[in-house]
């Protein structure tokens, strides 16, 4: 991922198959500085929320 700014939606995919979405809590250049328990993306949904919270939905 390159030239992602701070804020911007973000989507995971693994093999064209999307994972999930967020928004950037760094920059593509914070993101190289950060030590490995830094904060990349907030969460907003992924593809395995419904199988972990089907009984409150």
């Amino acid at each position: 991922m390159e030239n992602i700014a701070t804020g911007d939606g973000v989507m995971f995919f693994m093999s064209d198959v999307p994972l999930g979405f967020g928004i950037a809590a760094q920059s593509t250049q914070d993101c190289r500085k950060l030590d490995t328990n830094g904060i990349v993306v907030l969460h907003q949904a992924d593809i395995g929320e419904y199988l972990r919270m089907e009984d409150e939905l």
